[in-house]
């Protein structure tokens, strides 16, 4: 029986995860924060088929009693705080579970009877302003910002404990991907939520800070496949995972308002009090060629699909109260 321990099991990766794993037979235990006060949308259609657990990550005891209770065969770790503002905000926070708790889940594993399998989730804002483009596992690291200074701590962590302790542990480098399920404040989802509520004639308007900024960006769907991937490979290793093609933030937005029949321009205002200039990070593209080589992994959706399904869930939900938007 192949058991897994997915901590962030109710965010956009954990939850997309979660349903990956139980199609695979996996049981799952899905670690989330305070799941007695709050509704977790994105794991409410597989609620009565996994079995929820709320903890601290940052509780090392929590950890070791943990892995001895459920003896996990694979462990994948999600949690962080991945809005750049929230980082800023309590830096400490972010290099707590970035870092530190990252520390306490290598210690564990190290010690636990059952060995699982470790998957990290780290990030492209590990290279921060670049030295090349695009770039590979071999890129140095340059973080400029504590959400990626917090994910290159992690990295290393990794890797030590993989040379000096031989754990199958293993850093997956996602650039950006996005689904139905990002929270609302993330660029990305803010654009189609908007397109679809000007559709329906529910607002009129879209402010954006800097709409040439360039990201790489994908389906969520395909980047935790790539995590899954990662621990069924015979070796331990790290990969970026990308689709190696960035858009600007106006060509999501377009693509965005073309999928309802609008036209961006007579909704677009250029807000300069959202611009975001200093300690932005550089032109960060991905060459996944080792996950595609190795992992036999690469993307499924397209940028403009990824667009489109994004802006369909938001126009349904709107539209019709109540709605599946989490299925998506």
């Amino acid at each position: 029986m192949r058991r897994a321990l997915v901590i962030g099991a109710a965010g956009q990766d954990g939850s997309y995860l979660t349903e990956l794993l139980l199609d695979e037979g996996y049981t799952v235990v899905g670690i989330v924060r305070d799941a007695g006060r709050h509704e977790l949308p994105n794991l409410e259609h597989v609620r009565d088929r996994i079995e929820l657990v709320n903890a601290d990550l940052a509780d090392p005891s929590w950890i070791i009693a943990s892995l001895s209770t459920y003896e996990p065969t694979e462990v994948y770790n999600f949690a962080s705080v991945s809005f750049g503002p929230d980082a800023w905000a309590n830096p400490s926070r972010a290099i707590e579970l970035g870092g530190l708790a990252t520390a306490h889940l290598l210690e564990g594993i190290r010690s636990a009877a059952s060995s699982p399998r470790f998957f990290q989730a780290s990030s492209a804002w590990v290279f921060g302003r670049p030295s090349e483009v695009p770039q590979s596992e071999e890129t140095p690291y340059a973080p400029v910002e504590p959400y990626g200074a917090a994910k290159a701590l992690g990295d290393f962590l990794v890797r030590a404990y993989r040379e000096r302790h031989d754990l199958f542990a293993c850093s997956g480098i996602y650039y950006n991907h996005e689904s139905p399920r990002r929270p609302e404040r993330f660029v990305t989802r803010k654009i189609t939520r908007a397109a679809a509520s000007i559709s329906l004639g529910l607002s009129d308007r879209l402010a954006l800070g800097d709409v040439d900024t360039r990201r790489d960006w994908g389906y969520a769907r395909d980047y935790v496949r790539a995590a899954w991937l990662m621990l069924q490979a015979d070796e331990p290793a790290d990969y970026v995972v990308g689709t190696g093609r960035t858009h600007t933030v106006r060509a999501f937005a377009e693509a965005a308002f073309a999928a309802v029949n609008l036209d961006l321009e007579r909704h677009l205002v250029l807000d300069p009090a959202l611009r975001r200039t200093k300690g932005e990070v550089g032109d960060l593209v991905g060459n996944a060629s080792a996950a595609r080589s190795v992992l036999a992994w690469s993307p499924t959706v397209t940028f403009d699909e990824l667009v489109t399904l994004m802006t369909a869930a938001d126009l349904a939900a709107l539209g019709s109260p109540g709605s599946a938007e989490s299925l998506a």
